[in-house]
């Protein structure tokens, strides 16, 4: 199957991840495509705006894409996360498409807001390595529940205040990410560019090898000149 121009094998799971922050756009893409999960992997598409993702998904011109999930952000300009959301849950279809939402504030009006439009989840950014079997969760209960009322499914996720020491709570809790959970995101940025580099160490190597051996010989043929213009003048 082709999706956004590129051949995706069955079996595989499409996201589009909808982030103007370049950050956690990239701490998704990261997450999700070296994720081993039992639900098989990931082909993740990543946009920086609601925009985009509803040109891509097909909701100005009616020519859908293939998408199993998407992964949008709350706040965004000019088109935010829950305009989007509802654009989705609006589209009349056999197979509806779920929505996960992101958001570095977690305001329980905000998760409730969501939730009733017909989102199948609300996690707080920055994401992490075990929020993707959440995102697993949510894509094969909204595959289960097939064309079921959105607001259903809404209502059946309880919206309960996490216990003080949890950092990370379930669906509705009230928790705060802070620039430490920002700090970690920008770390795995940083991490993955240095796993990218490391490939080509062996060859900064043998071209640092290169140029110490051509200024070795341009310091020998220097002084084997230096000597011979010596010898001339005795």
């Amino acid at each position: 199957m082709e999706v956004g121009g590129a051949e995706v094998e069955e079996g595989v799971t499409r996201v589009l991840v909808v982030d103007d922050s370049p950050v956690d756009r990239r701490v998704a893409q990261l997450l999700l495509s070296s994720s081993n999960s039992c639900a098989g992997s990931f082909h993740v598409i990543a946009v920086d705006s609601a925009k985009k993702a509803m040109e891509f998904l097909g909701l100005k011109d009616g020519k859908e894409q293939a998408i199993d999930m998407v992964l949008t952000d709350y706040s965004m300009p000019e088109v935010t996360g829950y305009d989007l959301l509802k654009a989705i849950k609006a589209l009349n279809t056999l197979r509806p498409i779920p929505v996960v939402v992101m958001s570095s504030e977690n305001e329980p009006q905000r998760i409730s807001r969501c939730l009733n439009a017909g989102a199948e989840d609300f996690i707080v950014k920055p994401l992490q390595s075990k929020d993707v079997q959440r995102i697993v969760r949510s894509c094969s209960a909204a595959r289960h529940k097939g064309s079921a009322p959105r607001e259903a499914v809404a209502k059946s996720v309880p919206i309960t205040p996490p216990p003080p020491s949890d950092h990370r709570a379930p669906v509705g809790a009230a928790t705060a990410s802070g620039p430490r959970g920002h700090l970690t995101g920008l770390a795995m940025v940083l991490h993955s560019s240095r796993m990218e580099l490391s490939q080509y160490f062996p060859l900064l190597f043998k071209l640092v090898l290169l140029v110490y051996a051509v200024l070795c010989l341009g310091e020998l043929m220097h002084r084997w000149s230096s000597g011979s213009g010596r010898s001339l003048s005795l």
